[in-house]
């Protein structure tokens, strides 16, 4: 500890902490507009400066750290004006068309702007008019609004490990864009999204698609059907004022009811169909030796075109299960088609995911046309969701608890935990247990897999069977896993683990990339405690148990694994470039 004061308050802090942190502790702000807590500070805004008495130099407070006896000064005359200079001379660079923009009233410049009370423009506006680039389903790149904080380039880089994103150009000229300047559909982009939940304005944002969904709802031919993820229950309410991990199920399918939507199923009956296919692969592989193992499990897009680009080689460990959106869209246009008595060609499925990579998976490859149709017609992201909601004109926050419709309404706490890392592995876990042994766990939770560490590791006992399991949530934690895995099996030993879960945003579908903006370590996990609390109140908690999926296989596909269920429920994976020609 060392002993310092702010604004001449007397604290103690733990050595090595940035004078940001330290202030921000005991209540005291400093504005920022590069800084972010998932990411290494830099300073590159300098809308942080602080100073300390008797000398008239001015620190960055996001990367300068305390030290003992330092007397800091955050806010005086001096410091405001410089503050409200720099934020100027960005917003002198910044297109004026805050109306038009989808970060309108959701914006870190536009609020520091408000805060400084800044009324007119004192420099002559220089801002750059460069193209926008909507080469990729999932996001649009807009250069033009770029205040080259960082945040991207930096989540890309070292958060995520993919190094899309790059700075080009200099002074004036410096933009972001991906690296050789091609397109971004064309570069290692995953489409994850964590660029655009991280950044300040709207530079980076989620490729916009509720007016497909408004035209679908309104044609009187069409039946639309919408399912929403685990993590999005966890999250809506913080659009609406709600503290974020408020579980709002029942209030999120009465908005989807008054929206206009026909039919409203939950992506959790699916992830519980999902389980049943992924446990029913890993104990045919683990314990019949029928395929590679560790199995990598493979229900997030960004996860599975990273490893078709990043480690094609290991193609043989993916699970074959698609996705729980995946197999719920054609569950609806075959299964429940049938049961309706509804043409499956008048169908239109939304999908309401955390997620802008599910934009990209829906036509990924032929086998997301399992149906004879395309089986997801459109994906939104949870803010594209609120944004309906909003314009809708419906009060969220007056809005009864409702229920999802049958058949494919219904789900397990297994099913719901799929939203959180960890959450897939711990699900599998139940059910596999069940498979293996004939008898149902006793006690289901298994924590060991729970929680935010970059890389959990652990070992299962299964009635004297020993499972080796690895969960990896951000990308940058994945090289650590499947490097052990691939260094094993070249030295002709045993591989590391059996089992292996990953997923692309830190924290799991919870910190999606499209999720509410303003992700944090304490968002994330507020998020991921509602998650859990919706598994805990849940009176099945296996996805096995769940009497509904029981009927799926009896009326529709046969077993798990089965020639039916291979057709519907499975994919398979391709070697990609990293760069596209």
């Amino acid at each position: 500890m060392v002993n310092i004061k702010i604004n001449g308050k007397e604290l103690k802090v733990s050595e090595g902490t940035s004078i940001l942190n330290a202030a921000r502790h005991f209540q005291i702000d400093i504005p920022t507009l590069c800084y972010h807590p998932d990411l290494p500070a830099w300073g590159s805004c300098g809308l942080c400066i602080v100073k300390t008495e008797g000398s008239p130099k001015m620190f960055r407070a996001c990367a300068t750290p305390v030290a003992e006896g330092m007397s800091i000064i955050t806010d005086d005359p001096e410091i405001v004006e410089v503050r409200k200079n720099t934020l100027q001379l960005i917003l002198a660079d910044h297109p004026n068309d805050c109306l038009y923009c989808g970060r309108n009233g959701n914006c870190e410049l536009q609020k520091l702007a408000a805060e400084f009370g800044i009324r007119e423009q004192p420099y002559e506006p220089n801002p750059q008019n460069l193209p926008k680039d909507n080469s990729t389903p999932s996001i649009v790149l807009d250069p033009s609004k770029c205040v080259k904080c960082g945040r991207c380039v930096n989540v890309c880089q070292e958060m995520q490990n993919v190094w899309a994103l790059e700075f080009l150009g200099r002074g004036d000229g410096t933009r972001i864009a991906p690296a050789g300047d091609i397109y971004l559909n064309d570069s290692p982009c995953i489409k994850c999204g964590q660029c655009s939940a991280h950044c300040p304005v709207g530079a980076i944002y989620e490729k916009d698609d509720t007016r497909k969904v408004w035209d679908a709802i309104r044609d009187p031919e069409i039946h639309t059907v919408v399912q929403i993820a685990p993590a999005v229950r966890v999250a809506i309410g913080e659009a609406f004022g709600y503290e974020p991990g408020t579980l709002l199920t029942g209030k999120t399918y009465a908005a989807l009811r008054r929206l206009g939507f026909d039919t409203i199923f939950d992506t959790n009956f699916a992830a519980d169909l999902t389980i049943m296919e992924e446990a029913s692969e890993f104990v045919k592989r683990f314990l019949e030796g029928k395929g590679e193992i560790p199995l990598v499990t493979t229900c997030c897009p960004s996860w599975v075109d990273y490893l078709e680009k990043y480690f094609p080689d290991m193609i043989p460990h993916f699970s074959t299960a698609k996705s729980p959106q995946m197999m719920m869209a054609s569950m609806i246009k075959t299964y429940y088609a049938q049961k309706a008595g509804i043409d499956p060609a008048k169908i239109v499925v939304v999908s309401v995911m955390p997620c802008t990579s599910k934009k990209y998976e829906i036509n990924r490859d032929e086998d997301m046309y399992s149906s004879g149709y395309k089986d997801l017609d459109i994906s939104i992201t949870t803010r594209e969701l609120a944004r309906m909601i909003k314009s809708a004109g419906i009060e969220f926050s007056k809005l009864p608890d409702e229920e999802a419709d049958s058949p494919l309404g219904m789900y397990t706490g297994a099913g719901t935990i799929f939203g959180a890392t960890g959450g897939v592995m711990e699900a599998a876990i139940r059910t596999a247990y069940y498979f293996v042994t004939g008898k149902e766990m006793g006690e289901v939770e298994y924590t060991p897999v729970r929680g935010l560490e970059g890389v959990k590791e652990s070992e299962l006992d299964i009635d004297g069977t020993k499972v080796k399991i690895a969960v990896a949530h951000s990308i940058s934690n994945v090289e650590y896993v499947l490097n052990k895995v691939k260094e094993a099996k070249a030295a002709g030993k045993d591989v590391p683990y059996h089992f292996i879960e990953v997923m692309a945003c830190r924290g799991g579908c919870v910190g999606g990339g499209g999720q509410p903006y303003g992700a944090t370590d304490a968002i994330r996990a507020k998020r991921t405690a509602g998650i859990y609390a919706d598994d805990k109140k849940s009176e099945i908690r296996c996805s096995h148990q769940n009497p509904a999926i029981k009927k799926l296989y009896e009326e529709f596909l046969g077993e798990p694994l089965g020639e039916k269920a291979h057709k519907y429920l499975h994919t398979h994976y391709t070697p990609r470039p990293l760069y596209q020609k």
